[in-house]
């Protein structure tokens, strides 16, 4: 960098400071300074030689220096400006000096540069051309190569080809414009042409039309999604006849991505959907067969119980007491396993429900043991008694399920002792938030149940295989009913034994405690007129007989039309209504009335046998209620009451509101709450809500490979997965789940395939409602907190 020389760094100094100070200033102070020394020199001077200061002198020299100093003044300006021009042109012309040089030294460095990359370029093309001559070498082999895969994928091509005309399903593609671009063997027979012929046509060319825009409208479904799709077609073949297809279409794309066209893929189902088609028939004809015979066999039945409860009534010998009372208790007995048999087909069907009303568990207990009592004494056998005070007067429970599961046990008890007695009791727990957990405890001194078979007892159609139990028999459904039915009312069943002593069931429920009044139990109606509508001479003594017992008119009709006939010429009170008539439905005979106005305020009951309908059925069909057979005296005072009476006026308005349910019981039969919360404590709720998402997305997959392992008869498959689905249910707390799967994983089961399937089906529903279930709890428990 150029500086400046010590000779001239005062001119620069100077020149710079007039630069920075300014030329007029600069001349202005110079003039007053120039002033001042002529005025004082004249001054001085005058003094020193004697002479008198006069005012002219100093005019004179003002003057003098204002004619002066300007000139003087410019020529050291223009002068300085010079100097400072000639120094700022040598210091751009050292600059340009300095920067030629750093641009030689860089063309000199970038010359060197030049020069090594040419040498290295001149390197590369030697090594380049020793490459090309390896690559010619190369691609000769690749040549000779690609020679023989070629007539590799000529061959690959004609197997592939071999294969999809070889395949038993249903092949076809199509392009992006809908048109056919191949097919298989079996698609040139379902449409009578050949390939060559097929490529180019459009659906339309091909199936009817009805047919072609089903098909059409499916893909076009395919490509808008992009996704698969499944559906199932019946397709005529060119031979006319028909079967039945399970389609499959799916976009297809090139190795780039671009999409192609459709693929579709049909499988023959003709004998799956018609024996599909024949097990429907098979159930529907099942169901209505129950229907038939529910009523053909209970109508003697009925008649057998309302007789044999009637003459109980009459003045009997001891002994005669004993024969009526041992065929009432046989026809009760008969009606219960027929109850048992239209439950099964309820279980087939999911229709099974509960019926809950206000039941008081003392009169309850003691209405059951008094029958069973029939049974024992017939054996000689003591039956004990036993209620536990404190009891809840009035409980909210499905008193019929109740009934049946008691009874099931207690006849088993009855039916397997030989010798000594068979007791019941029943208690209750402390009430919580209007709940109470009520227990029965039934036990006999019987031959009991071998160690091995006790979990085998609730399979269904399971019977004890062992010497001490040939003496009696039965249908094997009636405990796997009573645990089903438990698991309905969310409560527990357990049973111990010990062959030669007896057996304990141990049956727990939870139950809500009812503030609402019972059902009076005294008929608080008499001198009714009421038109019995019946075919069944048996069944209309025992109705006739017992509504005249409790004080009241009735007219009897055998057919529909002599129903309407009377209803025509008689005013009644009340109709009761056999549902299946000779000549007409009841609900045929209740339209015609109501459309003659012939039964203006007056209710109809219907009776009937059909345990199939529920008793909503029959209230949309234009029904006030339903009494079902056997005809008993108790429902016929509710029903009775309940038409003809005010309802008991409620308690209070804390009385009348429907109590709460206690939801933690119902949980912790579907989550396990307590491993949940310590998780949630222990690794935290993020990790839990992670977790429970790892098992919803793994689930289906799980799901899927279980049940075709089904399907395949797999039976190892099938456990090993359930163990798999139990181990993660486990993992998150899913209760009702893990146990289903513990379920389906022992397959050393006796009944094991007939039950897998429902097994199987109830895990489906299980997971999808449990996980809904889990996803609030854990949406509850971030509310909370």
């Amino acid at each position: 960098m150029h500086q400046d020389s010590p000779n001239d760094s005062w001119a620069i100094k100077f020149a710079q400071f007039i630069k920075r100070f300014g030329t007029l200033k600069l001349s202005l102070l110079f003039v007053v300074v120039t002033l001042v020394f002529t005025l004082g020199g004249s001054y001085v001077i005058r003094v020193a030689m004697g002479y008198k200061v006069q005012p002219d002198d100093f005019i004179i020299a003002v003057v003098l220096t204002m004619l002066s100093a300007p000139w003087v003044l410019y020529f050291l300006s223009e002068l300085v400006k010079q100097l400072e021009t000639s120094r700022t042109n040598l210091k751009e012309v050292v600059s340009q000096l300095e920067r030629l040089r750093e641009e030689d030294v860089f063309l000199n460095r970038e010359l060197q540069s030049n020069i090594r990359q040419l040498n290295h370029e001149i390197e590369q093309r030697r090594k380049a051309q020793e490459d090309r001559e390896a690559v010619f070498k190369d691609l000769e082999k690749e040549i000779e190569e690609k020679s023989q895969s070629e007539q590799q994928a000529r061959h690959l091509s004609i197997l592939f080809r071999s294969i999809i005309d070889a395949s038993p399903d249903l092949i076809y593609y199509r392009n992006e414009e809908g048109r056919f671009a191949g097919c298989n063997r079996i698609a040139e027979m379902l449409t009578g042409k050949t390939e060559e012929e097929l490529v180019g046509l459009t659906l339309h060319d091909v199936f009817e039309e009805e047919l072609a825009r089903q098909i059409v409208a499916s893909d076009h479904e395919v490509l808008e999604n992009n996704a698969g799709m499944t559906e199932e077609l019946w397709l005529r073949f060119a031979d006319g006849r028909r079967r039945y297809f399970e389609m499959k279409r799916v976009p297809f794309f090139d190795n780039e991505g671009k999409r192609l066209g459709l693929l579709a893929f049909g499988r023959d189902m003709t004998e799956r959907k018609q024996a599909e088609n024949a097990a429907a028939k098979a159930s529907t004809d099942k169901t209505r067969f129950i229907a038939t015979i529910s009523h053909e066999l209970r109508t003697p039945l009925n008649g057998i119980v309302g007789l044999s409860r009637m003459l109980r009534d009459t003045e009997l010998t001891e002994e005669q007491f004993s024969w009526v009372s041992t065929i009432y208790a046989s026809a009760i007995t008969l009606g219960n396993i027929f109850n048992d048999i239209i439950d099964l087909d309820k279980l087939d069907r999911d229709k099974l429900e509960l019926s809950l009303k206000t039941v008081s568990l003392r009169d309850f207990t003691q209405e059951l043991s008094s029958i069973i009592r029939l049974l024992a004494a017939d054996k000689s056998l003591e039956l004990k008694t036993n209620i536990i005070e404190p009891l809840p007067d009035l409980v909210e429970v499905d008193g019929t399920r109740l009934r049946q599961i008691l009874w099931n046990i207690l006849f088993n008890a009855v039916k397997f002792t030989q010798k000594g007695h068979v007791s019941l009791s029943v208690s209750a727990s402390q009430a919580k938030d209007d709940m109470t957990s009520v227990t029965y405890i039934i036990e006999d001194t019987g031959v009991g149940i071998p160690e091995g078979e006790i979990d085998k007892i609730f399979a269904m159609y399971y019977q004890v295989d062992h010497p001490d139990h040939q003496s009696a028999t039965g249908t094997g459904i009636g405990l796997a009913i009573c645990k089903q039915m438990v698991d309905l009312m969310h409560g527990t069943i357990e049973v111990s034994s010990e062959v030669g002593k007896g057996t304990r069931f141990k049956i727990t429920l939870p139950l809500q405690i009812s503030k609402r009044p019972m059902q009076v139990s005294q008929l608080q109606v008499t001198d009714l007129n009421i038109l019995l509508v019946e075919d069944i001479e048996l069944n209309v003594m025992v109705a006739k007989a017992l509504l005249e017992k409790l004080g009241q008119t009735v007219d009897v009709a055998m057919t529909g039309q002599e129903a309407i006939d009377k209803a025509r010429e008689n005013h009644y009170d009340l109709i009761l209504l056999d549902i299946q008539l000779p000549d007409m439905t009841g609900f045929d005979v209740a339209n015609t009335l109501r459309d003659e106005d012939l039964v203006m305020g007056t209710p109809m009951v219907a009776l009937t046998a059909n345990v199939i309908r529920k008793r909503e059925e029959y209230l949309q069909n234009g029904m006030d209620d339903v009494i079902a057979k056997p005809i008993k005296k108790s429902r016929v005072i509710e029903v009775f009451n309940s038409l003809f009476t005010e309802p008991a006026a409620p308690l209070d308005t804390e009385v009348a509101s429907k109590p709460k349910s206690d939801t933690s019981k119902v949980l912790s039969t579907i989550l396990d709450l307590e491993l949940l919360q310590m998780l949630i404590d222990t690794i935290g709720e993020d990790m839990v809500r992670a977790s429970v998402k790892v098992f919803q997305e793994k689930m289906p997959e799980y799901m899927e490979i279980l049940q075709l392992s089904l399907s395949a008869d797999e039976k190892s498959e099938v456990c090993s997965q359930a163990h798999k689905i139990k181990g993660a249910a486990g993992s998150v707390g899913l209760a009702r789940v893990q146990r289903i799967a513990n379920q389906i994983q022992q397959g050393d089961h006796p009944a094991w395939w007939q039950n897998v399937h429902d097994w199987v089906e109830e895990l489906q529903m299980a997971v999808a409602h449990d996980m809904k279930t889990l996803q609030d709890w854990l949406n509850q428990q971030m509310i909370e907190d």
